[in-house]
């Protein structure tokens, strides 16, 4: 038995179909996260608040998120894993048409948390199912093409739910992404086999997740690093109007860019977190450093500025595919809960930017001070990676010297998953 629990592998056109299906819900979950961002001065308008107001709203989501994934994953551990995924797409199709009326500001924060609740159950169950369908040499390829929908949502979703919103006004973004989710829940229906919940699962297992500290390392390791990335990209439209000069027109176009970025960092990330997931890890984390840095000196000249956009988009996608497999190797025996925690780890680090770039902001820094916090945020992840690594090695260690010193007799009696090996 791999760490990721077998169902009947597909191949071929019923395999395409069935990722397509998975991913599409990830192309509305991203579509309705990140555009927001794109449309910061116009929510702000309607209703009457600032940007860092509306940053909030970002945070309302995040939160969500955090809430929603270990509590809806823990209650559902013993539902089959596509009547799961299937009644999260429809909660979060109705969440987000409630978005859409909402009255006032007030309003608007509540059901932005409504419509986080969904995300990382969804996801973390989605990956699960997908590496379900394929060998386990291609886990990570599999995960990514999961995530590959929040990625091409920032090429194809968020700039065209932009332009929407700019054009019939911002709140039509909800019902475009409601109409995403009520296409995916179909889609998930038609394509996806039955996937059983494991036979042992309960609120109980998923659980002692919680009980490892690699479990807690990985998740600091994206929540201070992935911080940085949204502390960046949470401001991004009014840093490149205000700061590189841009129109606003053209930040639709310039989140294509950046999604582009996310395709291929999120493609590249499945492939290196098949080679080494904490080698992956460290090569995301040391690149957003450098290049946040070079986007806070750089963003006032506008092809530079683009350049690093694009840059950015990929970097931060490259460390999404080997967080989630680093987490459901840290928990074999609770992967459902240890995948959706990836998801409340990156949107803990999506409120912390966002309200950290609020205040930054605020201080009379600028729009380029975000992008030098998330230099600093990314640089304490990479350290939490390293220090992780670090542990694990010495406890394989450990174990390989025990097990080298015991008897015959006890190396014969101990249990099957004594001494696990560690995940590379």
């Amino acid at each position: 038995m791999t760490p990721t629990a077998r169902s009947t592998q597909l191949r071929g056109r019923p395999l395409l179909l069935a990722v397509v299906a998975l991913a599409l819900g990830g192309f509305g979950i991203g579509t309705t996260e990140f555009s927001i961002m794109g449309l910061l001065q116009e929510g702000a308008a309607d209703l009457g608040v600032t940007n860092p107001d509306m940053g909030l709203l970002i945070s309302a989501y995040a939160l969500g998120v955090v809430v929603g994934a270990p509590a809806i994953t823990a209650i559902g551990a013993r539902a089959p894993r596509k009547t799961m995924v299937l009644w999260l797409m429809a909660f979060f199709t109705v969440a987000n048409m409630t978005s859409m009326l909402a009255p006032n500001y007030e309003w608007m924060l509540f059901t932005r948390f409504l419509s986080g609740l969904p995300h990382g159950a969804y996801f973390g169950i989605a990956a699960i199912l997908a590496g379900s369908l394929v060998p386990a040499s291609m886990r990570g390829r599999a995960i990514a093409w999961v995530m590959l929908g929040l990625s091409v949502a920032n090429v194809l979703g968020v700039p065209f739910v932009t332009w929407l919103g700019q054009q019939l006004g911002w709140r039509w973004m909800f019902a475009a992404v409601g109409l995403v989710g009520a296409v995916t829940w179909v889609s998930i229906k038609a394509f996806v086999p039955f996937s059983p919940a494991h036979a042992e699962a309960s609120i109980r297992r998923e659980l002692t997740a919680l009980r490892s500290g690699q479990v807690w390392l990985a998740m600091l390791t994206g929540v201070i690093g992935f911080g940085g990335f949204f502390a960046v990209y949470s401001y991004i439209s009014p840093t490149l109007t205000d700061v590189t000069g841009l129109p606003i027109q053209s930040v639709p176009l310039v989140l294509g860019l950046y999604g582009v970025g996310m395709v291929i960092g999120n493609i590249a990330g499945g492939r290196l977190a098949d080679w080494s997931v904490r080698g992956s890890i460290y090569i995301a984390t040391s690149a957003m450093v450098v290049f946040m840095t070079a986007f806070g000196l750089l963003s006032p000249y506008p092809v530079p500025a683009l350049i690093l956009v694009f840059i950015l988009g990929g970097t931060g996608s490259i460390l999404v595919p080997g967080l989630q497999a680093l987490l459901m190797d840290s928990a074999p025996k609770a992967q459902s809960l240890a995948a959706s925690l990836n998801h409340s780890a990156l949107n803990v680090a999506n409120a912390l930017g966002a309200a950290l770039g609020a205040v930054v902001i605020g201080l009379g820094l600028g729009y380029r001070a975000p992008a030098f916090l998330g230099a600093g945020l990314a640089l304490l992840g990479l350290l939490l990676a390293l220090a992780s690594g670090w542990g694990a090695r010495r406890r394989a260690a450990a174990a390989a010297v025990a097990a080298a010193q015991a008897t015959p007799e006890q190396a014969t009696s101990a249990p099957s998953g004594a001494g696990a090996s560690v995940p590379s």
